[in-house]
């Protein structure tokens, strides 16, 4: 039953994440004509974290729990260590933005100025073009991991 439900979690926390960082890229678009929009990008900045932690934790899980097969299966697979390598990349490309919502989130809380006029639209424009290569980073690792599940990458 805990594979299972392990299986389900990292599932939920794959489309929970994929429309938190597509709603933060729409919402920041928005922020120089919208005053709500900034608040929506930090509600879906919030669940995309949530997605992460779940999707990385149950990840890990699955992989040294030996709920599937062995971990060794998995580290000479070369489909999972391109899933691994886009998650890399997905979280190096998230350190500015997650520095920058954090300080914006501060700002909105009364703890921190935040920036304003062209400099925000800038910098939520910036944060909406890393989250739309982050979502389709995330379509690349999904395809990678449904090609391993069907037994490809296997050296």
């Amino acid at each position: 039953m805990l594979r299972l439900t392990l299986a389900a979690l990292h599932l939920i926390a794959l489309g929970i994440g994929l429309g938190a960082v597509w709603a933060r890229a729409a919402a920041l678009r928005a922020v120089d004509r919208d005053r709500g929009a900034l608040r929506r990008a930090l509600t879906a900045d919030t669940w995309w974290g949530i997605a992460a932690l779940l999707w990385i934790s149950t990840g890990l899980w699955r992989l040294f729990g030996g709920f599937e097969k062995a971990p060794e299966y998995y580290w000479h697979n070369v489909l999972f260590n391109t899933k691994m390598g886009l998650l890399v990349a997905i979280l190096l490309l998230e350190i500015w933005p997650m520095i920058t919502l954090v300080r914006w989130r501060m700002a909105s809380g009364g703890r921190g100025s935040m920036p304003s006029g062209n400099r925000l639209g800038v910098a939520a424009r910036r944060i909406a073009s890393i989250s739309a290569v982050q979502a389709v980073l995330i379509l690349f690792m999904v395809l990678a991991a449904v090609s391993m599940a069907r037994g490809y990458g296997s050296r």
